[in-house]
């Protein structure tokens, strides 16, 4: 994922009383007859549409959920009901006008609190972390407002109409985020980037982002120190729209609204305050991409220190608490599920024994935490001495020299096997080595000594968490993902764990394993 540093073209452009809407010194020494060809005029802000079915769709539910709430709890109301019918038209009259406000209140306070801002909406936690605590503090705001005014407001109106409020609202963008990565697959509702830098920072911000289509940015172009219009960026086929010395008009040809530096070596400081100066404010935007990848939000801080917007790495750390917390939610999951899980146990254990020739259980030296080897349960899927036909298996599906590779068709499994392999009913008994400290529910998968021999010094990083049941490759592809994809999916969460993060995954285990797809085997 990439983590740019966004800076807006409607904040930092301003000398004294004036705009600064074009650098002082031209960004572009071409002839002007060689420049690329104006595009076409743009269509409507995608931005502002977006923005706006947001409001309307949160509208709806504040008026539903408030109204709604003062209905049911006024019905209910012992002391309301008994007093007579003009008092209690008084009240309703009252409370209809109290509910009018709480929806403006809140509606302002989403917009306040920047919730329908097309930076933070349809990727990661800030939109739906920004409505909660929009609502929460819109809560504390009507309670300090009624004790210091002595209001006598009906507190289980307000106690019901908040957290439901705020689950409602929650579910609605989560619903308009399934229909806009929709979308976003399709080149719609996306910033279109234009790419200025290196033809190598170019080509790998490229394909960052092209893994991510739900992150809303689109290339149409870039613009290389040697590129000539008319070719593609490297192996990709995106167009090479100019050099970096033609940016604005590559924008113009493009039609982009959104310029992503990807290295700093082309362009000094000062032309890029030019560029930025240059920019249309509020509709196209600049954005600074450093050389970090795969690095989770809440370890970059960022801090401006004499102009310059210096970004702070923390170093992730697995000690203390966070080890603690996680050690405790193992145990606690694993046993749960155990106990809940026992009769489906049971069943599985039955039908491996009745069905094939050996033992119920398979155990395998896997390598775990630190390197540290480890036997590893599973319900037997294969048949007996299975594991002596592998090497043979691998060289020849030509994948003996790299790790993470099964057999495909592997003729080794049992009459059951590949139903329980299908559904991961055979990676059960794992929640036994995970309770006893082995593996943990979340982490990278734990490999064989053989797979391990392999690794590259970026892969052993995964050695130093505990290797777990199930991960973040496990819950992206499963079988149907590279080497490369998968070492980069557990680099992820070696370097970005949190326990939010391992329920997720676990949420998102839980869809697989119930439909797993083609790709599980």
């Amino acid at each position: 994922m990439i983590l740019p540093i966004v800076i807006s073209s409607n904040y930092v452009f301003h000398h004294g009383d004036r705009m600064l809407s074009q650098p002082s010194v031209p960004l572009s020494t071409t002839p002007a007859s060689t420049a690329p060809a104006p595009a076409p005029v743009a269509v409507r802000d995608w931005r502002r549409v977006y923005a706006n079915r947001l409001a309307l769709t949160d509208a709806l539910v504040l008026i539903w959920v408030v109204f709604g709430t003062q209905l049911v709890w006024f019905d209910f109301d012992q002391e309301t009901t008994d007093v007579g019918l003009s008092n209690r038209m008084y009240v309703a009259v009252n409370y209809t006008v109290i509910s009018l406000v709480l929806i403006g209140a809140w509606m302002l306070t989403l917009r306040v609190f920047g919730t329908r801002e097309a930076r933070i909406v349809g990727n990661g936690n800030a939109e739906y972390k920004l409505i909660a605590d929009a609502s929460i503090r819109l809560f504390g705001l009507v309670a300090i407002v009624a004790f210091l005014f002595k209001l006598d407001l009906a507190r289980g109106y307000f106690l019901l109409a908040f957290p439901l409020g705020i689950l409602v609202l929650l579910l609605s963008r989560w619903m308009w985020r399934q229909w806009l990565s929709v979308q976003r697959a399709r080149g719609n509702y996306s910033s279109r980037v234009l790419l200025v830098g290196s033809a190598d920072s170019a080509e790998h911000i490229a394909g960052e982002l092209g893994r991510s289509t739900d992150s809303g940015y689109h290339v149409v172009g870039a613009c290389v120190p040697t590129g000539k219009v008319g070719g593609t960026l490297g192996s990709t086929t995106i167009p090479v729209s100019g050099t970096v010395d033609t940016v604005l008009q590559a924008l113009e040809a493009t039609g982009a609204d959104t310029v992503i530096i990807t290295s700093s070596d082309e362009l000094t400081p000062v032309r890029v305050r030019q560029l930025s100066w240059s920019l249309e404010p509020g509709r196209q935007h600049l954005i600074v991409a450093p050389s970090l990848t795969d690095i989770g939000g809440p370890r970059i801080h960022t801090r401006p220190v004499a102009g310059l917007p210096l970004i702070h790495v923390e170093t992730p750390r697995y000690e203390g608490r966070k080890r603690f917390s996680k050690r405790f939610f193992d145990i606690l999951g694993s046993g749960a599920i155990l106990l809940v899980a026992s009769p489906i146990l049971l069943i599985v254990a039955l039908l491996v024994k009745f069905t094939s020739p050996g033992p119920v259980l398979y155990r395998q030296e896997r390598v775990g935490l630190n390197g540290e080897p480890f036997n590893m349960l599973k319900f037997r899927s294969m048949r007996v001495n299975a594991d002596a036909e592998l090497a043979a298996l691998l060289a020849q599906q030509g994948t003996s020299d790299r790790p993470l590779f099964k057999v495909q068709n592997d003729p080794r499994l049992t009459r059951v096997g590949a139903t329980l392999r299908k559904f991961s009913l055979d990676e059960f008994p794992q929640l036994i080595n995970v309770f006893r400290g082995d593996m943990s529910l979340v982490g990278p998968r734990p490999q064989r000594e053989g797979e391990v021999a392999l690794y590259d010094s970026a892969a052993k990083r995964r050695l130093i968490v505990q290797p777990g049941m199930t991960g973040l490759w496990q819950v992206s592809g499963r079988s149907a993902l590279s080497w490369e994809d998968a070492i980069r999916l557990d680099l992820y969460y070696v370097e970005n764990w949190s326990l939010m993060g391992d329920v997720v995954i676990l949420w998102r285990t839980i869809r697989a394993v119930v439909a797993p797809g083609k790709e599980a085997h």
